[in-house]
């Protein structure tokens, strides 16, 4: 018998829409002399050191399981890394865990706190997959729109007017996908301040905090009294170009990282052991290959910000990660249409800003995640482009 239809599938993943990001990938992977500004990914390849050092590992023969939670040795360098640039403090024996890529972090985190029909806030525009998985791990996704008269940066009395008593968690990023945008002390105090008064938990992603140009990258785990009510998301994917790599980690109150570490035990055993070596040496001597990384996409999103502008979009400094987020509203075309158009006259992918929440419609996501020759020849398609329109 063959099985056609839908009625064998979860009706909450039958519901859930495809990532609106993947289908532009999708798209231009088909066509030629495409320049892509689309995925969110470093256009560097890992440095040679951490490659090295998993090559390494492989000779050495550590090719069996890891502990659930990772190798303790990499869990200390983790330790110590958010303790020598944002003063935290978290135990390697209990606090941290390992995961597969950011991505799952979130999941287990969501699974680990959430009952069936609680509430997560979700900020907009913000990441393809907070919502659907809320949505997966049983809550329900509040979503709370930043406006971009302030640069989309989600205000504290905003986030209060969306708490109802189901709600259990907000899900924060800063720096922002897709927006740059980067909270400083003074706004993560505000919001703190309502988390507290509240009695929720945060799930704070800071995937790209090495990548902040303009002030210091502060974390909300690092605001007072939250370390106890943040669960801290990261890895080594943006700052230490490890995409591919798929690693990870979630450091927060101890009985948090249990439960989503006995969740990880059941789905996942744990990271790849060969990546995890890597790691390592990324954090013990990756320093260098970041800052150098780094000054490189500070150049790039000034180029990038400055042609925008000069062809009439409306673009704010993005102060971290490596996108912009400009206006295409002047054009009188929806963001998918825009895109669309975009892509297959003048091969430019770049993504709608609708996929990011309702409230990015009118804006595009450009990641400047490329070299500067690719950036100047897309900026001058997307100027013809819009001359033409």
């Amino acid at each position: 018998m063959t099985i056609q239809g839908t009625s064998y599938l979860s009706k909450t993943v039958e519901s859930l829409k495809p990532s609106g990001i993947r289908r532009f990938f999708d798209l231009a992977s088909k066509m030629d002399n495409v320049i892509s500004l689309g995925v969110g990914e470093p256009d560097f390849v890992t440095p040679w050191n951490v490659i090295e050092a998993s090559y390494h590992s492989l000779e050495q023969g550590y090719t069996a399981y890891t502990a659930n939670s990772g190798l303790l040795e990499l869990r200390k360098e983790i330790s110590h890394f958010l303790n020598k640039h944002y003063s935290l403090d978290y135990n390697p024996e209990n606090q941290l865990i390992v995961t597969v890529g950011a991505s799952q972090a979130i999941d287990l985190a969501l699974r680990a706190i959430l009952n069936p029909g609680e509430e997560v806030i979700v900020v907009e525009p913000g990441f393809v997959s907070y919502a659907p998985a809320v949505t997966l791990a049983g809550g329900n996704p509040i979503t709370v729109h930043a406006d971009a008269e302030k640069e989309f940066k989600v205000q504290a009395e905003q986030l209060e007017k969306a708490i109802t008593p189901n709600t259990k968690a907000i899900i924060l990023c800063s720096p922002n996908n897709p927006t740059g945008t980067v909270l400083n002390n003074e706004e993560l105090g505000k919001i703190a301040a309502v988390v507290e008064k509240h009695d929720l938990i945060v799930i704070s992603d800071e995937i790209y905090a090495e990548l902040t140009y303009d002030e210091s990258f502060t974390s909300f785990a690092s605001i007072v009294e939250m370390e106890e009510r943040t669960i801290l998301i990261s890895g080594f994917s943006k700052a230490f170009a490890m995409t591919g790599w798929r690693l990870g980690y979630a450091a927060g109150p101890v009985s948090i990282i249990e439960a989503m570490t006995k969740i990880h035990q059941y789905t996942m055993m744990c990271a790849p052991t060969m990546a995890q070596h890597g790691a390592l040496e990324a954090l013990r001597n990756g320093e260098s290959s970041v800052q150098k990384m780094k000054r490189s996409y500070q150049q790039r999103r000034n180029f990038v910000v400055k042609a925008l502008k000069e062809m009439g979009l409306d673009c704010h400094m993005p102060g971290g990660a490596f996108y912009v987020f400009p206006s295409i509203k002047k054009t009188g075309l929806t963001s998918e249409t825009f895109a669309e158009k975009l892509l297959h006259e003048e091969k430019v992918a770049v993504v709608p800003g609708n996929v990011f929440g309702s409230s990015g419609e009118g804006y595009i996501r450009c990641s400047y995640a490329t070299s500067l020759k690719q950036l100047d020849e897309s900026m001058k398609r997307i100027n013809r482009f819009i001359n033409n329109i």
